[in-house]
């Protein structure tokens, strides 16, 4: 079954279901893939995520239990 054919099938398809719920479903998958883009960053956000992977080559990280921990002691210093 060709691109065509399969899409004529799911139009005709489509055009007898009465459910409200599935039809919003499918309409969501529909945009979903309609909308797919190729996501451009800015010069800026490729320097910052240049520099994220220059400091994670380093080792200069910081690790979850440790931001976590900070937060808290911030928290309730409030």
């Amino acid at each position: 079954m060709s691109t065509i054919e399969l899409r004529q099938k799911i139009v005709e398809q489509l055009s007898h279901i009465e459910d409200i719920s599935f039809l919003k479903a499918i309409k969501i998958l529909i945009d979903s893939k309609a909308e797919e883009k190729i996501y451009m960053l800015s010069d800026f956000q490729k320097e910052r995520i240049r520099s994220g992977r220059e400091q994670l080559i380093k080792g200069q990280t910081i690790s979850h239990d440790v931001i976590q921990k900070e937060m808290n002691q911030w928290l309730e210093s409030k």
